[in-house]
Protein backbone atom coordinates (compact mmCIF):
# COMPACT_ATOMS: atom_id res chain seq x y z
CA UNK A 1 0.00 0.00 0.00
CA UNK A 2 3.03 2.66 0.76
CA UNK A 3 3.99 4.78 -1.59
CA UNK A 4 5.51 7.50 0.35
CA UNK A 5 8.91 7.26 -0.07
CA UNK A 6 11.44 4.45 2.43
CA UNK A 7 13.14 7.81 4.44
CA UNK A 8 9.16 8.87 5.09
CA UNK A 9 7.56 5.30 6.06
CA UNK A 10 10.50 4.57 8.30
CA UNK A 11 9.95 7.92 10.04
CA UNK A 12 6.29 7.79 10.31
CA UNK A 13 6.15 3.88 11.27
CA UNK A 14 8.44 4.96 14.28
CA UNK A 15 5.97 7.82 15.54
CA UNK A 16 2.85 5.25 15.34
CA UNK A 17 5.48 2.67 17.49
CA UNK A 18 6.32 5.57 19.95
CA UNK A 19 2.55 5.64 20.56
CA UNK A 20 1.66 1.63 20.78
CA UNK A 21 5.16 1.60 23.64
CA UNK A 22 4.42 4.62 25.34
CA UNK A 23 0.54 4.46 25.62
CA UNK A 24 0.49 0.85 26.24
CA UNK A 25 -2.05 -0.09 23.24
CA UNK A 26 -2.42 -3.97 22.46
CA UNK A 27 -2.58 -2.92 18.77
CA UNK A 28 -2.67 0.12 16.44
CA UNK A 29 -2.85 0.82 12.57
CA UNK A 30 -2.79 4.17 10.97
CA UNK A 31 -2.96 4.90 7.30
CA UNK A 32 -2.53 8.32 5.11
CA UNK A 33 -4.46 9.45 2.40
CA UNK A 34 -3.44 11.71 -0.33
CA UNK A 35 -5.65 12.54 -3.25
CA UNK A 36 -7.97 9.89 -2.85
CA UNK A 37 -5.52 7.33 -2.71
CA UNK A 38 -3.67 5.18 0.19
CA UNK A 39 -0.09 6.26 0.31
CA UNK A 40 0.90 4.71 4.22
CA UNK A 41 -0.24 2.09 6.10
CA UNK A 42 1.27 1.11 9.46
CA UNK A 43 0.21 -1.44 12.02
CA UNK A 44 1.81 -2.25 15.22
CA UNK A 45 1.19 -4.58 18.43
CA UNK A 46 -1.09 -7.68 18.02
CA UNK A 47 -4.47 -8.20 17.29
CA UNK A 48 -5.97 -12.07 17.41
CA UNK A 49 -2.34 -13.37 17.73
CA UNK A 50 -0.92 -11.59 14.36
CA UNK A 51 -0.22 -8.20 13.34
CA UNK A 52 -3.06 -6.33 12.41
CA UNK A 53 -3.50 -5.70 8.43
CA UNK A 54 -5.33 -3.06 6.60
CA UNK A 55 -8.34 -4.90 6.46
CA UNK A 56 -8.16 -5.64 10.46
CA UNK A 57 -12.06 -4.22 11.83
CA UNK A 58 -11.81 -2.32 15.04
CA UNK A 59 -14.67 -0.60 16.63
CA UNK A 60 -15.48 3.20 15.35
CA UNK A 61 -17.72 4.63 17.71
CA UNK A 62 -18.62 8.14 17.24
CA UNK A 63 -17.06 8.43 13.68
CA UNK A 64 -20.41 6.54 12.78
CA UNK A 65 -22.32 9.83 13.52
CA UNK A 66 -20.48 11.68 10.32
CA UNK A 67 -21.91 8.28 8.44
CA UNK A 68 -24.86 9.02 9.75
CA UNK A 69 -25.37 12.57 9.02
CA UNK A 70 -24.27 11.83 5.59
CA UNK A 71 -27.69 10.09 5.21
CA UNK A 72 -29.32 12.78 6.34
CA UNK A 73 -27.81 15.17 4.35
CA UNK A 74 -28.99 13.33 1.33
CA UNK A 75 -32.34 13.77 2.79
CA UNK A 76 -32.33 16.99 2.61
CA UNK A 77 -31.15 17.01 -1.22
CA UNK A 78 -33.90 14.77 -1.86
CA UNK A 79 -36.46 17.50 -0.91
CA UNK A 80 -37.53 15.28 2.06
CA UNK A 81 -36.96 17.38 4.80
CA UNK A 82 -34.85 21.18 5.74
CA UNK A 83 -32.54 21.45 7.92
CA UNK A 84 -34.74 23.76 10.06
CA UNK A 85 -37.50 21.25 10.31
CA UNK A 86 -37.70 20.38 14.35
CA UNK A 87 -37.64 17.03 14.50
CA UNK A 88 -40.82 16.39 15.77
CA UNK A 89 -42.46 17.01 12.44
CA UNK A 90 -40.78 13.53 11.06
CA UNK A 91 -40.49 11.40 14.32
CA UNK A 92 -42.93 13.30 16.87
CA UNK A 93 -43.63 11.78 19.94
CA UNK A 94 -40.51 13.20 22.57
CA UNK A 95 -39.53 15.91 24.91
CA UNK A 96 -37.17 17.73 22.25
CA UNK A 97 -40.09 17.76 19.36
CA UNK A 98 -38.95 21.40 18.45
CA UNK A 99 -35.55 21.03 18.13
CA UNK A 100 -34.21 21.62 14.46
CA UNK A 101 -32.44 18.65 12.57
CA UNK A 102 -29.51 21.16 12.33
CA UNK A 103 -29.10 21.51 15.72
CA UNK A 104 -29.49 17.52 16.24
CA UNK A 105 -26.66 17.12 13.83
CA UNK A 106 -24.44 20.18 15.36
CA UNK A 107 -24.80 18.66 18.99
CA UNK A 108 -26.71 22.50 19.94
CA UNK A 109 -29.93 20.30 20.42
CA UNK A 110 -29.51 20.72 24.06
CA UNK A 111 -30.42 17.18 25.04
CA UNK A 112 -28.56 14.93 27.44
CA UNK A 113 -25.39 13.37 26.01
CA UNK A 114 -26.48 9.77 27.51
CA UNK A 115 -29.53 8.14 27.40
CA UNK A 116 -31.60 7.04 31.05
CA UNK A 117 -30.68 3.49 30.75
CA UNK A 118 -27.66 1.31 31.89
CA UNK A 119 -24.35 2.30 30.67
CA UNK A 120 -25.33 1.91 27.05
CA UNK A 121 -21.32 1.38 25.47
CA UNK A 122 -21.37 -1.27 28.12
CA UNK A 123 -24.80 -3.33 27.61
CA UNK A 124 -27.28 -4.63 25.22
CA UNK A 125 -29.53 -1.88 23.52
CA UNK A 126 -33.16 -1.14 23.30
CA UNK A 127 -35.36 -0.68 20.75
CA UNK A 128 -36.62 2.90 19.52
CA UNK A 129 -39.58 2.50 21.16
CA UNK A 130 -38.94 1.54 24.44
CA UNK A 131 -35.46 3.68 24.85
CA UNK A 132 -37.40 7.09 23.35
CA UNK A 133 -40.80 6.34 25.93
CA UNK A 134 -37.91 6.29 29.09
CA UNK A 135 -36.80 9.81 27.69
CA UNK A 136 -39.08 12.40 29.33
CA UNK A 137 -38.46 16.04 29.80
CA UNK A 138 -35.55 15.90 32.61
CA UNK A 139 -33.39 15.07 29.81
CA UNK A 140 -33.47 18.34 27.80
CA UNK A 141 -30.51 19.89 29.59
CA UNK A 142 -30.16 22.95 27.57
CA UNK A 143 -32.33 25.59 25.38
CA UNK A 144 -31.66 24.96 22.20
CA UNK A 145 -29.25 26.66 20.19
CA UNK A 146 -27.77 28.06 23.22
CA UNK A 147 -24.78 26.00 23.49
CA UNK A 148 -22.39 22.65 22.25
CA UNK A 149 -23.64 19.87 24.29
CA UNK A 150 -22.44 16.41 22.43
CA UNK A 151 -25.32 14.29 22.64
CA UNK A 152 -25.31 10.24 21.51
CA UNK A 153 -29.19 10.11 22.35
CA UNK A 154 -29.77 13.19 19.67
CA UNK A 155 -27.94 10.35 17.06
CA UNK A 156 -30.20 8.14 18.17
CA UNK A 157 -33.00 10.25 17.01
CA UNK A 158 -31.38 10.72 13.70
CA UNK A 159 -31.29 7.45 13.24
CA UNK A 160 -34.94 7.02 13.92
CA UNK A 161 -35.47 9.52 11.11
CA UNK A 162 -33.30 7.87 8.67
CA UNK A 163 -35.55 4.44 9.40
CA UNK A 164 -39.26 6.67 9.12
CA UNK A 165 -38.07 8.06 5.45
CA UNK A 166 -36.52 5.44 3.97
CA UNK A 167 -38.83 2.30 5.48
CA UNK A 168 -35.55 0.67 6.63
CA UNK A 169 -33.21 0.91 9.24
CA UNK A 170 -30.44 3.15 9.46
CA UNK A 171 -27.37 0.86 8.88
CA UNK A 172 -29.54 -0.60 6.00
CA UNK A 173 -30.03 3.17 4.44
CA UNK A 174 -26.00 3.65 5.30
CA UNK A 175 -24.72 0.71 3.83
CA UNK A 176 -27.04 1.09 0.30
CA UNK A 177 -26.22 5.21 0.44
CA UNK A 178 -23.41 5.33 1.16
CA UNK A 179 -20.98 2.33 2.57
CA UNK A 180 -21.63 0.54 -0.94
CA UNK A 181 -20.94 3.52 -2.92
CA UNK A 182 -17.70 3.87 -1.67
CA UNK A 183 -16.45 0.63 -1.57
CA UNK A 184 -16.58 0.30 2.12
CA UNK A 185 -17.16 -3.43 2.39
CA UNK A 186 -15.60 -3.86 6.07
CA UNK A 187 -17.86 -1.41 7.65
CA UNK A 188 -20.14 -3.24 9.45
CA UNK A 189 -22.85 -2.95 12.88
CA UNK A 190 -21.37 -6.24 14.36
CA UNK A 191 -17.49 -7.44 13.63
CA UNK A 192 -16.37 -10.08 11.05
CA UNK A 193 -13.24 -11.71 11.22
CA UNK A 194 -10.57 -10.55 10.88
CA UNK A 195 -11.20 -8.35 13.81
CA UNK A 196 -9.73 -7.12 16.80
CA UNK A 197 -10.87 -7.65 20.37
CA UNK A 198 -11.76 -4.49 22.63
CA UNK A 199 -9.26 -4.26 26.00
CA UNK A 200 -8.77 -1.98 28.94
CA UNK A 201 -5.40 -1.83 30.25
CA UNK A 202 -4.55 -1.83 33.48
CA UNK A 203 -3.15 1.62 34.76
CA UNK A 204 -0.72 0.88 36.77
CA UNK A 205 0.06 -2.99 35.84
CA UNK A 206 0.82 -4.16 32.20
CA UNK A 207 -1.89 -6.38 32.08
CA UNK A 208 -5.54 -6.46 30.03
CA UNK A 209 -9.53 -7.16 30.39
CA UNK A 210 -11.41 -7.80 27.50
CA UNK A 211 -14.82 -5.33 27.37
CA UNK A 212 -17.77 -6.17 26.49
CA UNK A 213 -19.45 -5.77 23.14
CA UNK A 214 -23.28 -5.54 22.14
CA UNK A 215 -25.45 -4.59 19.19
CA UNK A 216 -26.91 -1.22 20.74
CA UNK A 217 -30.24 -0.67 19.54
CA UNK A 218 -31.63 2.57 18.98
CA UNK A 219 -28.49 3.70 20.31
CA UNK A 220 -26.59 2.32 17.53
CA UNK A 221 -26.16 5.36 15.05
CA UNK A 222 -24.20 6.92 17.53
CA UNK A 223 -21.37 4.62 17.95
CA UNK A 224 -21.80 0.68 16.58
CA UNK A 225 -20.07 0.37 13.44
CA UNK A 226 -16.83 -1.31 12.88
CA UNK A 227 -14.17 -0.83 10.16
CA UNK A 228 -10.99 -1.25 9.08
CA UNK A 229 -7.97 1.18 7.92
CA UNK A 230 -8.65 0.34 4.17
CA UNK A 231 -12.26 1.36 4.39
CA UNK A 232 -11.72 4.07 6.73
CA UNK A 233 -9.47 5.33 4.33
CA UNK A 234 -11.76 5.55 1.70
CA UNK A 235 -14.07 7.60 4.35
CA UNK A 236 -10.92 9.94 4.37
CA UNK A 237 -10.90 10.90 1.07
CA UNK A 238 -14.33 11.23 0.83
CA UNK A 239 -14.15 13.91 3.53
CA UNK A 240 -11.19 15.18 1.14
CA UNK A 241 -13.88 15.66 -1.56
CA UNK A 242 -14.06 12.16 -3.16
CA UNK A 243 -17.72 12.24 -2.99
CA UNK A 244 -18.21 9.26 -5.73
CA UNK A 245 -21.35 11.01 -6.31
CA UNK A 246 -22.87 10.24 -2.68
CA UNK A 247 -22.59 13.58 -1.68
CA UNK A 248 -22.53 16.92 -4.08
CA UNK A 249 -19.24 19.19 -3.04
CA UNK A 250 -21.59 21.49 -2.22
CA UNK A 251 -23.32 19.78 0.83
CA UNK A 252 -20.32 18.13 2.08
CA UNK A 253 -18.65 21.45 2.63
CA UNK A 254 -21.51 22.47 4.22
CA UNK A 255 -21.58 20.08 6.67
CA UNK A 256 -17.85 21.36 6.98
CA UNK A 257 -18.89 24.64 8.09
CA UNK A 258 -18.28 25.78 11.51
CA UNK A 259 -21.88 25.53 13.86
CA UNK A 260 -20.74 25.80 17.12
CA UNK A 261 -17.56 25.65 18.92
CA UNK A 262 -16.03 24.54 22.05
CA UNK A 263 -13.58 26.90 23.48
CA UNK A 264 -14.47 30.05 22.71
CA UNK A 265 -13.32 33.27 21.03
CA UNK A 266 -9.51 31.81 19.66
CA UNK A 267 -11.68 27.95 18.79
CA UNK A 268 -9.22 25.06 18.24
CA UNK A 269 -12.75 22.95 18.17
CA UNK A 270 -16.11 22.85 17.40
CA UNK A 271 -18.90 21.13 15.08
CA UNK A 272 -20.02 20.92 11.76
CA UNK A 273 -23.12 19.28 10.45
CA UNK A 274 -21.98 15.37 12.23
CA UNK A 275 -18.00 17.09 11.47
CA UNK A 276 -16.03 17.81 14.24
CA UNK A 277 -13.60 20.41 13.60
CA UNK A 278 -10.02 21.44 14.44
CA UNK A 279 -7.74 24.05 14.14
CA UNK A 280 -3.70 22.87 15.10
CA UNK A 281 -0.66 24.52 14.17
CA UNK A 282 -1.96 26.49 11.20
CA UNK A 283 -4.03 23.29 9.79
CA UNK A 284 -7.99 23.69 9.48
CA UNK A 285 -8.97 19.97 9.98
CA UNK A 286 -12.65 17.72 9.65
CA UNK A 287 -13.80 14.74 10.84
CA UNK A 288 -14.43 12.67 14.13
CA UNK A 289 -13.02 11.00 16.99
CA UNK A 290 -14.45 7.28 18.41
CA UNK A 291 -14.44 5.67 21.28
CA UNK A 292 -16.11 2.39 22.55
CA UNK A 293 -14.94 0.35 25.54
CA UNK A 294 -11.77 -1.31 24.17
CA UNK A 295 -11.25 0.72 21.36
CA UNK A 296 -10.64 4.28 20.49
CA UNK A 297 -10.02 5.89 16.43
CA UNK A 298 -9.99 9.07 14.92
CA UNK A 299 -9.81 10.70 10.97
CA UNK A 300 -8.74 13.99 9.92
CA UNK A 301 -9.47 15.26 6.67
CA UNK A 302 -7.23 18.37 5.49
CA UNK A 303 -9.36 18.64 2.64
CA UNK A 304 -7.86 21.92 0.97
CA UNK A 305 -4.06 19.57 0.38
CA UNK A 306 -6.31 16.73 -0.39
CA UNK A 307 -4.46 14.47 2.71
CA UNK A 308 -6.46 12.41 5.25
CA UNK A 309 -5.08 10.66 7.87
CA UNK A 310 -6.31 7.73 10.44
CA UNK A 311 -5.94 5.66 13.16
CA UNK A 312 -7.36 2.57 14.56
CA UNK A 313 -6.71 0.94 17.89
CA UNK A 314 -7.98 -1.56 20.90
CA UNK A 315 -8.05 0.37 23.79
CA UNK A 316 -10.39 1.82 25.81
CA UNK A 317 -7.49 5.05 26.38
CA UNK A 318 -4.65 6.00 25.82
CA UNK A 319 -3.85 7.40 22.64
CA UNK A 320 -2.45 10.52 22.24
CA UNK A 321 -4.83 13.02 20.50
CA UNK A 322 -1.95 14.83 18.89
CA UNK A 323 -0.87 11.28 17.38
CA UNK A 324 -2.91 12.21 13.43
CA UNK A 325 -1.48 15.64 13.43
CA UNK A 326 1.93 14.65 14.20
CA UNK A 327 1.92 12.02 11.51
CA UNK A 328 0.78 14.58 9.23
CA UNK A 329 3.73 16.71 10.29
CA UNK A 330 6.31 13.76 9.25
CA UNK A 331 4.47 13.69 5.85
CA UNK A 332 4.47 18.02 4.94
CA UNK A 333 8.40 17.71 6.58
CA UNK A 334 9.72 15.00 4.35
CA UNK A 335 7.22 14.91 1.53
CA UNK A 336 5.83 18.32 0.95
CA UNK A 337 3.53 19.11 -2.05
CA UNK A 338 4.28 20.63 -4.80
CA UNK A 339 2.10 23.81 -5.86
CA UNK A 340 0.31 22.79 -8.91
CA UNK A 341 1.82 23.95 -12.22
CA UNK A 342 0.26 27.26 -13.23
CA UNK A 343 -1.13 27.21 -16.62
CA UNK A 344 -3.11 29.58 -19.03
CA UNK A 345 -6.48 29.25 -19.23
CA UNK A 346 -8.94 30.80 -21.70
CA UNK A 347 -10.54 33.90 -20.87
CA UNK A 348 -14.50 35.69 -22.18
CA UNK A 349 -13.01 38.80 -23.10
CA UNK A 350 -16.13 40.05 -21.23
CA UNK A 351 -15.23 38.66 -18.61
CA UNK A 352 -11.74 39.78 -19.01
CA UNK A 353 -13.18 43.70 -19.22
CA UNK A 354 -14.74 43.70 -15.80
CA UNK A 355 -11.35 42.93 -14.37
CA UNK A 356 -9.29 45.23 -12.32
CA UNK A 357 -10.04 48.17 -9.77
CA UNK A 358 -13.69 48.99 -8.16
CA UNK A 359 -14.32 50.93 -6.14
CA UNK A 360 -17.19 50.85 -3.17
CA UNK A 361 -17.32 54.64 -2.27
CA UNK A 362 -13.67 55.42 -1.48
CA UNK A 363 -12.54 51.78 -0.94
CA UNK A 364 -10.49 50.22 -3.18
CA UNK A 365 -11.57 46.33 -4.33
CA UNK A 366 -10.14 44.27 -6.75
CA UNK A 367 -12.18 42.42 -9.53
CA UNK A 368 -10.32 38.94 -10.78
CA UNK A 369 -11.52 36.22 -12.79
CA UNK A 370 -10.40 32.72 -11.64
CA UNK A 371 -9.53 29.87 -13.28
CA UNK A 372 -12.73 28.22 -12.83
CA UNK A 373 -14.70 31.04 -14.77
CA UNK A 374 -15.76 32.40 -11.09
CA UNK A 375 -15.27 36.01 -10.09
CA UNK A 376 -13.04 37.07 -6.96
CA UNK A 377 -13.59 40.67 -5.02
CA UNK A 378 -11.25 41.57 -2.47
CA UNK A 379 -10.18 44.52 -1.38
CA UNK A 380 -7.03 45.86 -1.78
CA UNK A 381 -6.84 46.66 1.86
CA UNK A 382 -8.29 46.72 5.29
CA UNK A 383 -11.85 45.45 4.41
CA UNK A 384 -13.25 41.58 5.10
CA UNK A 385 -16.46 42.02 2.21
CA UNK A 386 -14.81 40.01 -0.38
CA UNK A 387 -16.71 37.07 -1.88
CA UNK A 388 -16.13 34.68 -4.52
CA UNK A 389 -18.92 34.73 -6.93
CA UNK A 390 -20.49 32.35 -9.96
CA UNK A 391 -22.91 33.41 -12.87
CA UNK A 392 -26.40 32.53 -13.12
CA UNK A 393 -28.34 31.65 -16.02
CA UNK A 394 -30.05 35.06 -15.74
CA UNK A 395 -27.10 37.09 -16.24
CA UNK A 396 -26.49 37.96 -12.45
CA UNK A 397 -23.56 36.34 -10.11
CA UNK A 398 -24.53 34.73 -6.94
CA UNK A 399 -21.66 35.55 -3.89
CA UNK A 400 -20.42 31.84 -2.70
CA UNK A 401 -18.68 33.09 0.74
CA UNK A 402 -17.43 36.02 3.03
CA UNK A 403 -20.08 39.01 4.21
CA UNK A 404 -21.69 38.70 0.26
CA UNK A 405 -22.57 34.38 0.74
CA UNK A 406 -25.47 33.96 -0.87
CA UNK A 407 -25.86 38.19 -1.92
CA UNK A 408 -26.75 39.00 -5.59
CA UNK A 409 -24.20 41.00 -7.65
CA UNK A 410 -25.43 42.14 -11.28
CA UNK A 411 -23.05 44.22 -13.72
CA UNK A 412 -24.45 47.71 -15.38
CA UNK A 413 -22.76 49.62 -18.43
CA UNK A 414 -19.95 51.06 -15.93
CA UNK A 415 -20.67 50.05 -12.76
CA UNK A 416 -21.40 46.83 -9.71
CA UNK A 417 -24.68 46.60 -7.97
CA UNK A 418 -23.81 44.40 -5.03
CA UNK A 419 -27.18 43.81 -3.04
CA UNK A 420 -28.06 47.66 -3.72
CA UNK A 421 -24.20 48.88 -3.18
CA UNK A 422 -22.58 50.10 -6.02
CA UNK A 423 -19.04 50.10 -7.06
CA UNK A 424 -17.38 52.19 -9.83
CA UNK A 425 -14.18 52.71 -11.63
CA UNK A 426 -13.23 55.99 -9.99
CA UNK A 427 -14.57 56.64 -6.42
CA UNK A 428 -18.12 57.98 -6.49
CA UNK A 429 -18.03 58.14 -10.09
CA UNK A 430 -19.92 60.63 -11.85
CA UNK A 431 -22.47 59.90 -13.85
CA UNK A 432 -23.21 56.33 -11.79
CA UNK A 433 -26.51 55.65 -10.45
CA UNK A 434 -25.07 55.93 -7.21
CA UNK A 435 -27.94 56.27 -4.42
CA UNK A 436 -28.18 59.35 -2.41
CA UNK A 437 -26.32 61.35 -5.44
CA UNK A 438 -22.82 63.20 -4.96
CA UNK A 439 -22.96 66.16 -3.57
CA UNK A 440 -20.39 68.58 -5.56
CA UNK A 441 -16.32 67.71 -5.97
CA UNK A 442 -13.87 66.62 -3.81
CA UNK A 443 -12.31 69.27 -2.20
CA UNK A 444 -10.14 69.75 1.05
Amino acid sequence: MSQVEERTARALLRRLAVEQSESRVPSIVAAIVRDGEPVWFGARGQAGGAAPTADTQYRLGSITKSMVAVVVMRLRDEGLLDLLDPVGGHVPGTPFDGVTIAQLLSHTGGLTAEPPTDWWERTPGLGAEELFARIGPSEAKHRPGRTLHYSNVGYALLGRLIAKHRGTGWYEALRHEVLEPLGMTRTTPRPLAPHATGYAVHPWADAVLEEPEHDHGAMGPAGQLWSSAADLGRWAAFLCGETGGVLSPQTLAEMGEVAVVADGDTWVSGFGLGLQMARIEGRRLTGHGGSMPGFLSGVWAQAGAGTGVLFLANTTSGVRFQLLNELLDILDEHEPRLPQEWRPVAADPALLALTGLWHWGPTPFHLRLQPDGKLLLTAVANSSRGSRFVPQADGTWLGLDGYYAGETLRVGADHLDLNTFILTREPYQPGTPIPGGIAGEWHA
